[in-house]
């Protein structure tokens, strides 16, 4: 099992450059499933969830060419299979979307239920309840299999009892192909939503309000492909970086990215102290000197609220603040777990059900610590770049789940960190 070894104090400055969203490239790989025809996909990240799902398309049939770095061909007319109850589907939780674009494009459905970062109850009942109103029968099997089938979908109006952007793209994956209207109210407004929604329009489908709460789609019998797309910059791997020049007193562009994405996060930075300045594809953050970091409130809302997604990362952040911070999580209930371990290396934090309070200003401390998650992980990493001494962030496979040549994009900006032991991530192609 790899670990990444971190010797803090550094500041880090130069340039990042963001890699493709992986949210959205999820999305658009089984939206790729659904079509009728073939597409090439360009700036994809270089991330263990998304080799994954290329994976799991090979295996189902689908022709899946990697036509340089980032950019890959599929072609899902071999795949004649509705079934995915295959053992890499239960290994994260972006294989689901399969479920939407089977069920439109074969009026059934089945496959494993997946899985991915343990951050609590986190059903898929949304889904399931935007099938059944298109006209799917669902039924969980023995062994956690989930199974769809129709006679016959047409569209329907669905409410989203909350807002969940799994639910929404997988509503819209499958609608695209179900004769009629379909309006889901209630719906997620993500930038990666609207990156799907222009995939598959491009495919030939007819969805429009997508980045509003009422997406309306009309049904096309075929969605003809033969196009090429590129993904969106990722919104959160952005926001992570942006947090380390603050974090570390440092310097950093970060360049290939959206600042309009980015405003919820840059309004906090500044307000904290940091100075960001916007171009049209990048956004500098600065952290002057002799200015203090301050703390600051956050809580985590549907997008354009503040992401769930840089949550951990954003306490981490708050250790370093002076005055005392506040981190509300409105969407995940597991999502502090890793708070345990920035108590081990030092910071002050109390938590109660859905609050985090944060007394900055503690000196951290090198210690071994765990990417319990994702962004838990990216957050332990940030740890360890103010930690005094050496950190070692054990069981990284989580952080290769999202983030994108990391060791060699911190090494870039001054970070002391290597990697060590066995790889974290199998290859796929």
């Amino acid at each position: 099992m790899s670990s990444y070894i971190i010797r803090g104090g550094n500041r880090l400055e130069g340039k990042v450059r963001i890699g493709g969203s992986k949210n959205a490239a999820l999305g658009i790989i089984a939206a790729a499933m659904a079509a009728d025809g073939p597409s090439v996909i360009e700036n994809l990240p270089d991330v263990s969830d998304i080799k994954l799902l290329l994976s799991i398309c090979s295996e189902l049939g689908a022709e899946v060419e990697m036509l340089g770095p980032g950019e890959v061909r599929i072609d899902p007319r071999s795949v004649l299979t509705h079934e995915a109850c295959i053992d890499l589907v239960r290994k994260f939780r972006g294989s689901y979307y399969l479920l939407g674009a089977f069920l439109g494009r074969f009026n059934a459905a089945r496959m494993y239920l997946p899985g991915g970062c343990d951050l609590g109850s986190r059903p898929i009942d949304l889904h399931i309840k935007g099938f059944e109103a298109l006209g799917a029968h669902f039924e969980m099997e023995q062994d956690g299999i989930i199974s769809l089938s129709a006679d016959k979908l047409e569209g329907a109006g669905i409410f989203l009892d909350q807002v969940s952007v799994g639910a929404t793209i997988n509503i819209m994956l499958a609608a695209v192909h179900v004769p009629g209207m379909t309006v889901i109210d209630n719906a997620a407004r993500e930038p990666h939503i609207v990156d799907v929604a222009n995939f598959l329009n491009a495919m030939g489908a007819n969805i429009r309000g997508a980045g509003t709460d009422v997406i309306r789609i009309e049904g096309r019998p075929v969605l003809p492909g033969n196009i090429s797309y590129a993904i969106i910059p990722d919104q959160i791997e952005a926001g992570t970086y942006m947090m380390m020049a603050p974090l570390t007193g440092g310097d950093l562009l970060v360049e290939n990215i959206i600042p309009k994405h980015m405003e919820t996060l840059s309004a906090k930075l500044e307000e904290m102290g940091a100075v960001i300045e916007e171009g049209g594809d990048y956004i500098r953050c600065t952290m002057p000197e002799g200015v203090p970091l301050r703390a600051a409130s956050f809580k985590t809302l549907p997008y354009p609220g503040f992401p769930t997604d840089l949550q951990p990362q954003a306490v981490t952040l708050l250790c370093k603040a002076q005055g005392t911070g506040r981190m509300i999580e409105n969407i995940y209930e597991n999502r502090f777990q890793y708070i345990s371990y920035l108590r081990l290396m030092g910071a002050n934090i109390i938590t109660s059900g859905k609050l985090a309070v944060v007394q900055g200003g503690s000196v951290l401390h090198g210690a071994p610590v765990e990417a319990r998650d994702l962004r838990a992980g990216a957050a332990m990493v940030m740890a360890g770049l103010m930690a005094e001494g050496e950190t070692t962030v054990q069981n990284i496979y989580p952080i290769q789940r999202g983030y994108e040549n990391f060791i060699d994009k911190l090494h870039a900006i001054g970070a002391d960190i290597e990697e060590v032991g066995a790889a974290g991530v199998r290859p796929v192609w």
